[in-house]
């Protein structure tokens, strides 16, 4: 562990990651895939925590729209969507006898933990996996921000960003422009002027505010996650030292 770069990491996995071709679910595969890299850090000797998104479930401001509900409603509803797919990644990285648990912003005593600050670091160092549903408890916020958030509150070293098939912060969408330029290292404040849109403006805020470090990666890619702990090329750099090697 005392080689790592990074002993003590948030990793934010959207909800349409966990779809990979399909429209709508999670895809055995891909989430298996999640479990493992999250298995390679554990046994690396990191101390991770999780926060998964909901969008391959519900996505609230999309679907307020379309259902006519007010948004407040359709993002609690979004946050139910977290809590599922908390739920199932639990139960999948279980499967390779990691001690995990899910702290929840929302109360669901039957299905999860009370998020609670200290109680979250706690697990941590005792080298439990701690998965974080519920978003920030609150509608109106993304579960960028809950991961930013919770990142800053769990004192994270670094805030990983797992993407699915892009493999950093490109000048514009590389799944629709040939000639999209691959960051390496960009600032906050540039990706917010830029208004690039791999990461809410909001979550970048909150990250430079308490010195955190992000990198965007493919989470596709094997043993990615332990590269980026080890200190070497992965993804796009956001915030931090420019110097580093991604």
């Amino acid at each position: 562990m005392s080689k790592l770069k990074y002993k003590r990491i948030l990793l934010k996995i959207s909800g349409e990651a966990l779809m990979d071709e399909q429209s709508f679910g999670i895809d055995p595969d891909t989430i298996n895939k999640v479990a493992k890299q999250i298995k390679e850090v554990h046994d690396m000797g990191a101390q991770i925590a999780v926060v998964v998104g909901g969008g391959n479930i519900f996505r609230g401001v999309q679907n307020s729209i379309k259902l006519g509900m007010d948004q407040a409603s359709a993002d609690y509803v979004g946050m139910l969507a977290t809590t599922m797919n908390a739920l199932v990644l639990q139960g999948v990285i279980k499967q390779y006898n990691i001690r995990t648990r899910v702290l929840n912003a929302i109360r669901m005593d039957q299905i999860a933990e009370p998020y609670i600050r200290l109680r979250a670091i706690r697990h941590l160092e005792k080298g439990r996996v701690v998965i974080f549903a519920g978003g920030t408890g609150n509608p109106f916020f993304t579960t960028d921000t809950a991961a930013a958030l919770r990142a800053s509150e769990i004192n994270a070293e670094v805030m990983l960003m797992a993407k699915n098939k892009v493999d950093g912060v490109y000048d514009k969408d590389p799944r629709k422009y040939a000639d999209a330029i691959k960051f390496d290292y960009i600032s906050y404040d540039d990706i917010i002027r830029k208004d690039l849109k791999v990461i809410d403006t909001s979550a970048v805020s909150l990250c430079k505010n308490n010195n955190i470090p992000i990198v965007v990666f493919d989470f596709a890619s094997n043993g990615s996650i332990e590269k980026i702990l080890k200190g070497e090329k992965e993804g796009t750099l956001i915030g931090g030292e420019k110097n580093y090697a991604c």
